[in-house]
């Protein structure tokens, strides 16, 4: 790789680092194409991406000072996952990692806020953004249904009593 080829990928890292909503560091030595082609089709399905990336740059696209946290991450054949939405990285990570030993989540970060393979898990177990969406407009549909609901209401006991009346004069 030339020094063009490096400075370029530095800046989409760079990218990537900025964009995601959470980026998850992930150990995959010993996965088989097999096994990283099924992890990327279920990052994709949800919306992220998996890419092995070299130490050295990752380091350099996020500007870590020696000794920092990230340090730590990126030690040894590493990949990131990545999403827009914070949750789904680390959803998807941490259910491929259940099922397959050889395949190890270090830790994330999301922002400047670093995360061990515990916080990753723990964020894994959030709602996503749909998730939130869709019960958040549960919540705002069901006082409109109430409403709709006590509107009637008084209107449909009137057609009852008459109704009432009604078969009771016939009878």
């Amino acid at each position: 790789m030339d020094r063009a080829q490096k400075a370029e990928s530095i800046e989409t890292l760079k990218g990537v680092f900025s964009d995601a909503g959470a980026v998850v560091v992930t150990h995959n030595l010993g996965l088989t194409v097999a096994e990283m082609e099924d992890l990327r089709g279920r990052l994709r399905t949800a919306g992220g991406a998996f890419k092995v990336v070299k130490n050295r740059l990752a380091l350099k696209a996020l500007e870590a000072a020696e000794g920092s946290d990230h340090h730590a991450l990126f030690k040894g054949p590493v990949a990131i996952a990545y999403a827009p939405d914070a949750v789904t990285a680390a959803k998807v990570t941490a259910e491929y990692a259940k099922g397959n030993d050889k395949f190890v989540v270090l830790g994330g970060f999301m922002g400047d806020k670093i995360l061990d393979a515990k916080g990753v898990e723990i964020l894994s177990k959030l709602p996503s953004l749909d998730q939130i969406r869709a019960s958040f407009l549960g919540l705002l549909n069901t006082p409109a249904t109430r409403i709709a609901g006590v509107v009637q209401a008084p209107a449909a006991q009137l057609a009852r009593v008459f109704n009432a009346y009604a078969t009771k004069d016939a009878a």
